[in-house]
């Protein structure tokens, strides 16, 4: 018995020396992105983040840092991803307007065919692919709408969440330009 006890004892303080050691690692990488991030080397940020990612997927400051390394990269198709997975840690209203914006920049390269839809329907970069039409697919055009339709559902999500947001009037502009811009020929609903 005794013997069980000690065994369960070392097992014990393994465990928590892990977490611990784990805990630190993904506090210095995200101290190290931070500091990437703040002399704009968003390469080198990203992997920081990333790897801190591998450590602890849960943390919602790893995933809203990595959102916005790829926002600030010009990446939407990646800072959409991880502002959503900061969202379902976190329900902050400024990450529905980040959100958002990614959203209406994505829709934006995705209407300059920066990204396309590739055989399996998934954003990619057009520049690493071949595509053999040259103009929008209807997939594409349809792509583009729900951006633009899940962007102005994320500003009015912050706007709710935050009914005295400093930038309101700005925001709300924004969303009527969408909608008269973009969402004009179609029947949106509220």
């Amino acid at each position: 018995m005794k013997n069980l006890c000690f065994i369960l004892s070392i097992l014990t303080v393994a465990i928590i020396s892990t977490a611990c050691i784990n805990n630190l690692a993904v506090q210095d990488l995200n101290n190290k992105a931070k500091e990437y991030m703040n002399k704009g080397d968003y390469t080198q940020a990203i992997e920081r983040l990333k790897s801190s990612l591998d450590l602890d997927p849960a943390i919602f400051e790893t995933h809203y840092n990595l959102a916005v390394a790829y926002t600030e990269s010009g990446d939407y198709i990646n800072a959409v991803e991880q502002y959503e997975k900061a969202l379902e840690i976190k329900k902050d209203p400024d990450i529905y307007y980040s959100l958002a914006t990614a959203q209406n920049n994505l829709a934006v390269d995705l209407e300059q065919m920066v990204v396309r839809l590739d055989s399996d329907k998934n954003l990619v970069a057009a520049k690493d692919y071949e595509f053999e039409q040259e103009d929008l697919t209807d997939d594409e055009k349809d792509q583009i709408k729900d951006l633009y339709e899940d962007a102005v559902k994320n500003y009015e999500k912050y706007l709710q969440l935050n009914p005295q947001a400093a930038d309101k009037a700005e925001v709300q502009s924004q969303i009527e330009r969408i909608k008269t811009n973009y969402l004009k020929d179609e029947n949106y609903e509220e």
